[in-house]
């Protein structure tokens, strides 16, 4: 049974299928191709118009030219994250990470600012529109990533990550800091955001009310005193001994009705008594476990009353309130899941589950079909990118570091790389040959082989075929001309793969002796080539005319043994060549000169013979 999905797909629009027409598709790696069929779906389609093809992408990101910045300076730093080593103490780990964490969010930001130069620089609405909500998705992903680092891969003591988050709320609200400009205003009674959290700050206004009505004086100093008795936060135990002492005596003035006649004094007393309760509480939500006062998540309501004082109750939560109330629960796997949902691309949850993988905070999870969440998340997001004509190379070092189905998946996705020139396919068989992929290897040098030879590039043909360490050419490469003799020359053990590429080996030494005059050494490995059935029977004549201007020298260089071999050569050859079907009259002028050469030969031969046995008679007596 297939698991029910957490949300309801995206529907995409194809302008045929709205007119009616039919449709087939075929599935790819990162998208589909819709086609336009002959087909009638209906009696209402509209017209026949002209076919297309519609390309439905899965990710559209991966084509923008700022965000493959991107995906290029976040690989940089997940190589360098895998190099981290695992004996090393959690104590020096630790900096390590959240510095790493800081690179992965600078690289963010970087993009995010380009993308709103480009933004606002731009003329056409439809491009900033794009651009708008690419920063928008960058800056929420800026906000969770920066929580996570807060809460999970910093982890600080109760006290260092309240101010944490502190700074987290100043650096993603630009209004947060209001307050304290407030306070350092010259009149900040007169600030138009001044309320009562002005005078419970500045203690010193209600010393003032107490010189302008002497009356109620008493009553204005008790107020003053408590206010600069309220607790500020320094450690976790000493602010939790404080405000206890502080909300005693607070209590106990409420008691007395010490502020009875005043019931604007009394109302300030009752909120801050419930202000620094909240507080309190704040506390004991991001507070050390063990901690007497730990209210250690899911079980304080806090963050769950704040989203609904929030929201009114019309409203449901957006995917990023979601995603913030799990993280402020500690469910790294919600986070994750809740990401996967509400993001287009893999890449925020790849990189930030590697990270705390790194960190040590995802052991306890494992998929049902495999491989870990990690290794899951990273396989998806880097077959994405082997879609791209150019970012294929960054997904090699993704499926590196997945030690269980990595190999596997860079198998299958290499041999769909489209291999346009021979400098790519250099560089696809570079990383074949550096991961010992020989299959893979062995199927790109055949592909090229093949291509050079339909190409009538012979040389390249040949190289790629030794590569190969096969050579599966046709018998149309036995024809033409081959220019490319220092690879020949060279060709050193990879002459015995096959049966042609010793004979062009030995045919090429054989020219290089007969050009140094070494006429002997020549004639015996000419001899050899046909009389060992290395060379193939259709080149036979070629030998044979190469052999006459040997036969034509002055001194025997065939013995009578050798002549009689080249005559069996030939006479094998013309009784082969009658037994084919008559030719044409296009190829007579050919025959003629055939049988030019068969007779030329067979002249050549007989004056060798006699002079061999008369030279070989002449030596014995």
């Amino acid at each position: 049974m297939m698991e029910e999905l957490d949300v309801e797909p995206a529907i995409t629009n194809i302008p045929a299928a709205s007119d009616g027409k039919h449709l087939g598709f075929a599935w790819g790696p990162g998208d589909i191709l819709a086609y336009e069929t002959l087909y009638k779906a209906s009696s209402g389609a509209k017209g026949s118009g002209c076919s297309f093809i519609h390309e439905v992408r899965k990710d559209e990101d991966i084509y923008s030219p700022i965000l493959r910045k991107l995906f290029n300076e976040s690989h940089h730093i997940f190589v360098g994250l895998q190099t981290i080593k695992e004996d090393l103490p959690s104590k020096n780990k630790k900096p390590q990470f959240v510095s790493i964490s800081k690179n992965y969010r600078s690289v963010i930001r970087a993009c995010m600012e380009e993308l709103q130069q480009v933004a606002v620089s731009t003329k056409d609405a439809k491009v900033a529109m794009q651009y708008g909500n690419q920063v928008s998705i960058l800056l929420a992903i800026e906000l969770i990533w920066n929580l996570a680092e807060v809460l999970f891969i910093d982890s600080a003591p109760a006290g260092s990550l309240l101010l944490h988050l502190l700074d987290w709320v100043r650096l993603h609200k630009a209004d947060v800091d209001e307050r304290p400009r407030v306070l350092q205003s010259e009149s900040p009674a007169e600030h138009k955001t001044t309320g009562m959290w002005a005078g419970w700050k500045n203690p010193d206004r209600f010393s003032e009310q107490a010189t302008l009505h002497p009356a109620p004086r008493n009553m204005y100093k008790l107020m003053d005193t408590l206010l600069s008795k309220m607790p500020f936060y320094n450690t976790l135990t000493e602010y939790d001994v404080k405000w206890r002492h502080w909300h005693e005596e607070v209590d106990r003035c409420l008691q007395d009705n010490s502020f009875a006649s005043n019931k604007h004094l009394e109302i300030i007393c009752r909120l801050g008594m419930k202000t620094l309760a909240g507080h309190k509480e704040l506390l004991a939500l991001v507070s050390l476990p063990g901690h007497e006062t730990t209210l250690q998540p899911p079980y304080s309501p806090t963050h769950r009353s704040c989203m609904t004082m929030f929201l009114d109750s019309r409203s449901v939560p957006e995917p990023l309130d979601n995603i913030l109330l799990a993280a402020f629960e500690f469910d790294i796997h919600q986070v994750i899941k809740e990401c996967s949902i509400a993001l287009n691309n893999w890449w925020f949850v790849a990189h930030l589950t590697d990270l705390l993988d790194h960190c040590k905070l995802l052991q306890s999870h494992n998929l049902h079909f495999g491989s870990n969440l990690r290794e899951f998340l990273l396989l998806e997001y880097a077959s994405g990118l082997f879609t791209h004509h150019s970012l294929w190379q960054l997904a090699v070092d993704y499926f590196d570091h997945c030690p269980d189905l990595g190999r596997v998946y860079l198998e299958l996705q290499i041999e769909r790389v489209p291999l346009n020139t021979e400098r790519k396919a250099l560089k696809v068989l570079r990383i074949c040959e550096q991961r010992q992929m020989s299959e893979q290897v062995r199927s790109i040098c055949k592909i090229m082989a093949m291509r050079a030879l339909k190409n009538n590039r012979l040389g390249s043909a040949l190289s790629w075929s030794i590569r190969a360490k096969e050579l599966p050419l046709p018998p149309s490469s036995q024809r033409g001309t081959f220019s490319d003799l220092d690879l020949i020359d060279n060709l050193g053990p990879a002459m015995l793969l096959s049966d042609r590429l010793t004979f062009l080996g030995k045919y090429r030494e054989f020219h290089r002796l007969y050009g140094e005059k070494r006429f002997g050494e020549a004639a015996k490995l000419l001899l050899s080539l046909m009389t060992a059935n290395i060379a193939p029977r259709s080149f036979w004549m070629t030998l044979l005319t190469d052999a006459l201007p040997l036969l034509e020298q002055k001194e025997v260089i065939f013995s009578a043994g050798q002549t009689y071999e080249l005559m069996f050569c030939l006479e094998e050859l013309t009784s082969s060549l009658s037994s084919v079907a008559p030719a044409t009259d296009g190829t007579m002028q050919d025959e003629d000169i055939e049988q030019t050469k068969v007779e030329l030969l067979r002249l050549a031969l007989a004056r060798n013979l006699a002079m061999a046995i008369v030279k070989e008679g002449t030596v014995s007596t």
